[in-house]
Parts: structure tokens; C-alpha cells; sequence
């Protein structure tokens, strides 16, 4: 039986480290995410820049204004869903402290 209890420690002690592991995957996916959001917001103000100085090709500059703007507002949607997941597998790993 003492065996057993060993058994249920180990599983405890994994189930926490889990939880960090599963905390810093989401913190870094958020961050990346965070990132390309930047990036693809930082193109999107390039692009129109880009429409303003260079009329003949306007309408182009303006579909990749379009793109990379919808591409930073996805970007950022989902490092708010990551935020929220890093923020479940944080309370859910207090628990076993509890």
C-alpha cells in the first residue's frame, strides 16, 4: 500500500509540473502573437504611407494595407485567447497546493 501512495505523489508532483509547462506555452505563444500583431500592424501603417506617396499604384497599397491589418486584429485576437488560457492553466495548477 505504501507503494501506492508513491504512486499518487509522483502523479501529483507531474500533474504541477504540467501546469508550469502548460503556463509558459501559452505565455510564449501569447508573446508571439503580441509580436505579429506589431508587425503586421506596423506594415499596414507602411502600406498606406506607401498609398499616399505612390498614387499610380494606390489600390495595391491599399489591398496589403487591407490584409495586414485584418492579419494584426487576428494576431491580437488570439493573444487575448492565449492571455486567457495562460491565465486557466495558472489557477488550475494552484489547486494542487490546495
Amino acid at each position: 500500500m505504501g507503494h501506492h501512495h508513491h504512486d499518487k505523489q509522483n502523479k501529483s508532483e507531474h500533474a504541477a509540473g504540467d501546469w508550469r509547462k502548460e503556463e509558459k506555452h501559452h505565455k510564449h505563444t501569447e508573446q508571439l502573437a503580441q509580436l505579429g500583431a506589431a508587425a503586421a500592424g506596423a506594415y499596414a501603417v507602411h502600406e498606406k504611407h506607401k498609398a499616399k506617396k505612390d498614387p499610380e499604384h494606390a489600390r495595391s497599397h491599399r489591398i496589403k494595407e487591407e490584409i495586414a491589418a485584418t492579419i494584426a486584429a487576428g494576431s491580437a485576437g488570439f493573444a487575448i485567447h492565449e492571455h486567457h488560457k495562460r491565465k486557466e492553466a495558472k489557477k488550475h495548477g494552484h489547486h494542487h497546493y490546495h
